[in-house]
């Protein structure tokens, strides 16, 4: 563990202490410096203190830094396909199949397992089994995520998702054929009492909102683009299903008799944010997978 001292300037005080720790470092963020204060990690003058403590000229503050935590995630050579690194953040495309964080059981051959093989520091603030996870997408969905390599990035990238600045697009085949063009799907979302594994449609659900526009229609299908504003578990698998077109191959939304495909035909093609450090919009966008693509060669036949 390591100890670090500081004495509250002019211009600290009146501030609250979580406020001028996270300020003395650029790579700690305030969830973590506010941990260590209830962790008991912080001293003022020698007193344990709460996270809302306002300073006073000359406070003597003492933080014992903890150790990182050891992961017991087993580092993994997965060929991750790695659109954009730098020392703050990655983007990778993921395939399909593929989990993004284990869980007790699936400890194997997740993104998280291939991004310790790839670079050996991610944000700690998701904890042991999903360091630098700021956001996921379902195990059959492919495409992109933005990775946290430590917590200043990924304390960033969250609040960018929580402001709903993130530009996120996919691109799916869904039952049916869509007479509009456009669309706006605002419905709440939240756990379905009759199966917890599933979300659906509720009253008092968290705010969900999908747009959607129609690339192109086929005989009993049609091919969308759908942006997120809010991104819920499940978002566009559910609320496509609940304007009643089911995405293609959705194994818990969709119906039995549809296309040949692994899981849902859902692919996050463009993906675009703010950067942390630079605060330059970054934005990139990966191609179709080669199942989707042979899906729409069909259709059009």
């Amino acid at each position: 563990m390591e100890k670090m001292d500081h004495t509250i300037l002019e211009d600290q005080k009146g501030d609250r202490i979580d406020k001028v720790i996270s300020g003395l470092d650029e790579e700690w963020s305030r969830t973590q410096v506010q941990q260590w204060i209830k962790d008991g990690n912080v001293l003022v003058n020698g007193q344990k203190v709460k996270t809302n403590y306002k300073c006073s000229l000359k406070d003597q503050i003492e933080i014992t830094i903890p150790d990182p935590e050891e992961l017991d995630v087993i580092p993994e050579e997965l060929n991750l396909e790695i659109y954009y690194e730098d020392k703050d953040v990655l983007v990778v495309n993921k395939p399909r199949g593929m989990v993004v964080h284990p869980a007790p059981g699936h400890m194997t051959g997740t993104l998280v397992n291939g991004l310790m093989a790839h670079c050996k520091d991610l944000s700690g603030i998701n904890g042991v089994l999903r360091p630098g996870i700021v956001h996921r997408i379902d195990k059959d969905t492919s495409g992109l995520l933005m990775v946290a390599k430590n917590d200043m990035a990924h304390e960033s990238l969250v609040n960018q998702l929580v402001e709903k600045t993130v530009t996120r697009k996919y691109l799916a085949i869904v039952h049916g054929v869509i007479p509009h063009d456009f669309g706006t799907i605002d419905a709440p979302l939240g756990r379905d009492t009759k199966d917890r594994q599933s979300m659906t449609v509720v009253d008092h659900g968290k705010h969900a909102v999908t747009h959607f526009h129609v690339i192109e229609r086929f005989n009993d299908f049609t091919f969308v683009e759908c942006q997120l504003e809010t991104g819920r578990t499940h978002q566009i698998r559910v609320h496509m299903k609940y304007i009643g077109y089911p995405l293609a191959g959705d194994p818990k939304y969709g119906p039995k008799k549809t296309l040949d495909i692994d899981g849902q035909a859902l692919h996050a093609g463009v993906l675009g944010f703010i950067h942390p450090r630079t605060s330059e919009y970054l934005e990139f966008e990966a191609p179709l997978p080669e199942d989707i693509i042979r899906l729409l060669e069909h259709l059009r036949k």
